[in-house]
């Protein structure tokens, strides 16, 4: 089959079928960059301030929509129920944070990061009473792996706060993170979560139908080869006597 392929008709064939799948791979890039360059993007108004009650509920995961979104509540924290997170990294460095725990009006449990300082929080240093709260709900975090039994946290997991506070009840699955913090502390800074946008899927469909083309154009030039050679081997030429 190699000496058939090497024939000056079928490397002449070869050359033309390669020119034939490098265009259609450039006309498979022009289709991906035109879904990219086309891409939906998802604008979410992020920075409005909403009710928490109106994109989350509590006993439930933190939903898309509501991840990321400046809400408001008023609660009643509770005494003797905070908690000091230590070995932070957050934007103004690595500290400690002071998380508290809140209940709803309905009786729903929430947990607020209320401030940032780069050492000396201690638990109750702020009074319980009932608030209204601005800042971001942001999805839990998942446990941490080490020092828990010790007494030291170091993330925001709504399962290990559990633990601590007394009668929780039903919990947010998310947390808030103050917009600005209490005297003594500093505002933990957020950002908005990233736009997203979602690809032009018919471009992509033609861009992957254009590479098919390529592989088969490719493909054809094997096919013949092998055909011819079969129709060789099948009938050799005779030789004369």
């Amino acid at each position: 089959m190699w000496r058939v392929a090497t024939r000056p008709k079928w490397i002449a064939a070869l050359f033309l079928a390669l020119g034939v799948a490098s265009i259609f791979g450039l006309l498979g890039q022009w289709q991906l960059d035109r879904s990219i360059e086309q891409a939906t993007v998802l604008e979410r108004d992020t920075e409005t301030v909403v009710p928490l009650e109106s994109v989350a509920t509590p006993q439930s995961v933190t939903t898309s929509e509501a991840s990321g979104r400046m809400v408001s509540v008023e609660c009643h924290y509770v005494e003797g129920d905070d908690v000091v997170l230590t070995n932070r990294r957050t934007l103004q460095g690595v500290g400690e944070w002071l998380v508290r725990h809140c209940m709803t009006e309905d009786g729903s449990s929430l947990a607020v990061a209320v401030g940032f300082a780069p050492s000396g929080l201690t638990e109750g240093m702020l009074p319980a009473g009932t608030t209204t709260l601005i800042g971001r709900y942001v999805p839990t975090e998942s446990p941490q792996q080490s020092n828990f039994m010790d007494g030291e946290m170091s993330t925001v997991a709504i399962p290990e706060l559990l633990n601590l506070w007394e009668n929780p009840g039903p919990v947010y699955g998310g947390y808030v993170v103050l917009a600005s913090a209490p005297d003594g502390l500093s505002t933990i800074g957020t950002e908005p979560p990233p736009t997203e946008s979602e690809l032009n899927w018919l471009n992509l469909f033609y861009a992957m139908q254009w590479v098919i083309f390529g592989v088969f154009a490719l493909y054809l030039w094997w096919r013949l080869v092998r055909d011819e050679w079969e129709r060789e081997a099948e009938n050799p030429p005779t030789r004369a006597p």
